[in-house]
């Protein structure tokens, strides 16, 4: 473990004076609505009060756009084992073991827990239809309508939560900063246009906000994917670890000037064909696997392809399979490039790497704590061991659903053993007047460069040079961005952004090798002496 430690600015984004602020008082605060969040609000206890806060609507999370499904050995021919080995082969010697073998033994459980709670998974002569994707040895991926998987559990995550008693849920609230005390986290500032800022006095708090893709132009993830809890926890204290490994997901829907679209690699695993601009399928010339080798493989020969072709994109072929599959396997796939005048079972389908998955995130141990006590995490914002260098497809879902059990329960039993009621920590945060106002910066401007400048240094192909320009620049905008206060999301939204990308360059610039979604182009093969985590802390 390489430890760091990284300047931090401010310890609040914002100045309060608890006198001035409404106060709410919880057992256990969940941030983050996703599958993580609502699993481990589902794990507290029912005589415990929960608070539930969510960014945007909680439909709207980056669990509800996954596409593929969730992996977990349901075949009587498969075993964990098999599954164990292919997460540790894509993770690239950066997996915890244990907490790979405890996932994996886990998944089937949660599936059918999520059965139970109302989700409905596609079926086959009676039984869970299970489909392959890249890295897998097996067919172990359950997936629901089709290619709509993510979606239909959390319709039945979210359901059940609306249902239990003991449980607010605060949609369109942002999360400000995690509020600490004498090395303690002890809730929330939030924000909504409703109620403005509001103090959440936890005994408690799970984060589970999800990831960072909108740190990038080209991304699967929604606009709300900002990097705001990565960016809230370490401020508060919390260390963070291997923030360089964004994995970039090979096949997003390239249209110049449309938006992007996620095409789930359950396309390849039914069978799709990578080719070039000319017809040429490439993958094989790549790896043994083909268009399943893993995504890391196929993100760089797909970037690799592009220079060679000199084209903005490659193309995923299903001419070659049953139109009814194509139609019946992906509806929802089909109809987004149906608006575009692609017809999936005959046109070839325009597609490039994308931002698609945060594997870096704040550290956690196998019972979902954090470095800071009081504070729990599970999902995408989290560092837990199970993806190591290179998340394997479909485990994410179902790591968010057992860490979050996890934390949710843990939080619960900690909760517990505290008093029922307590005092308002006295806390108060100041500090002189903005440097200027804040008409006068264009916020969209910086945040448009910014996903440019990561896109361009800190994409894919990564060197010390270009790592080094990012950095500088990200520098040069957070001397002028993160001196402001801000009253609305869209400020604090880049002043997170910004901190999140210089803590990603940090981590790239310091891991001098190429592991696994990680690729220096200056030190392009891994080096055991390197493998290791990159953890960074703050100092102020």
């Amino acid at each position: 473990m390489t430890r760091l430690s990284v300047p931090l600015g401010r310890r609040y984004l914002v100045r309060f004076d608890p006198k001035r602020i409404p106060h709410l008082f919880a057992d256990v605060l969940v941030i983050g609505g996703g599958i993580a969040g609502t699993r481990a609000a589902l794990a507290v206890e029912p005589d415990q009060e929960v608070v539930v806060v969510t960014k945007d609507r909680v439909q709207l999370s980056s669990s509800a756009w996954a596409q593929g499904g969730i992996a977990g050995v349901l075949d009587p021919l498969d075993e964990f084992a098999d599954h164990m080995a292919d997460t540790l082969t894509a993770g690239r010697g950066l997996c915890d073991e244990d907490v790979v073998r405890m996932v994996v033994e886990e998944a089937p459980e949660r599936i059918r827990e999520l059965i139970a709670y109302g989700a409905h998974f596609d079926h086959e002569d009676g039984e869970l239809a299970l489909t392959k994707e890249g890295g897998h040895s097996h067919r172990r991926i359950v997936h629901a309508l089709g290619d709509a998987t993510g979606r239909e559990v959390m319709r039945a995550l979210i359901v059940r939560m609306r249902e239990s008693a003991n449980l607010q849920l605060w949609e369109e609230t942002f999360t400000i900063d995690l509020l600490t005390h004498e090395g303690n986290c002890c809730g929330a500032l939030v924000w909504n246009p409703q109620h403005g800022k509001t103090f959440v006095w936890a005994k408690q708090t799970v984060l589970c906000t999800g990831g960072a893709g909108a740190l990038y132009r080209e991304t699967t993830n929604p606009s709300i994917a900002t990097g705001d809890g990565h960016a809230a926890a370490f401020r508060a204290g919390a260390e963070v670890r291997d923030m360089e490994l964004m994995q970039f997901h090979p096949t997003v829907l390239y249209i110049a000037g449309g938006s992007r679209h996620l095409i789930s690699e359950a396309v390849r695993g039914e069978g799709a064909h990578l080719v070039d601009a000319s017809g040429h399928r490439f993958m094989p010339d790549h790896h043994e696997l083909g268009e399943l080798a893993p995504r890391d493989v196929v993100s760089l020969a797909i970037t690799d392809q592009m220079a060679k072709t000199n084209h903005p994109c490659v193309y995923l072929d299903l001419s070659h399979l049953a139109p009814e599959l194509v139609r019946e396997r992906f509806p929802n796939i089909g109809e987004v490039c149906a608006g575009f005048g692609i017809d999936i079972t005959r046109d070839r389908v325009p597609v490039r790497p994308g931002a698609h998955y945060m594997i870096g995130g704040v550290t956690v141990g196998e019972n979902a704590a954090t470095t800071l006590p009081g504070l729990w995490g599970a999902g995408e914002v989290t560092s837990s061991g199970l993806h190591g260098a290179n998340r394997l497809a479909s485990n994410s879902l179902v790591e968010g659903l057992v860490f979050g059990l996890r934390a949710g329960r843990n939080a619960s039993d900690a909760a517990a053993g505290m008093p029922d009621q307590f005092a308002a920590r006295p806390l108060k945060a100041e500090w002189p007047e903005p440097v200027s106002p804040d008409e006068a910066l264009n916020l969209a401007d910086v945040r448009n460069s910014l996903a440019a400048l990561m896109g361009r240094n800190v994409g894919i192909r990564r060197d010390a040079d270009g790592l080094a320009a990012a950095l500088a620049q990200v520098d040069f905008w957070d001397r002028y961005v993160g001196r402001r206060e801000f009253d609305r999301p869209p400020g604090w939204e880049l002043q997170n952004m910004l901190l999140v990308a210089r803590l990603m360059i940090t981590g790239a610039t310091e891991r001098r090798e190429s592991r696994g979604v990680h690729y220096r182009s200056d030190f392009p093969e891994p080096n055991a002496d390197e493998g290791r985590h990159v953890a960074l802390s703050g100092t102020t």
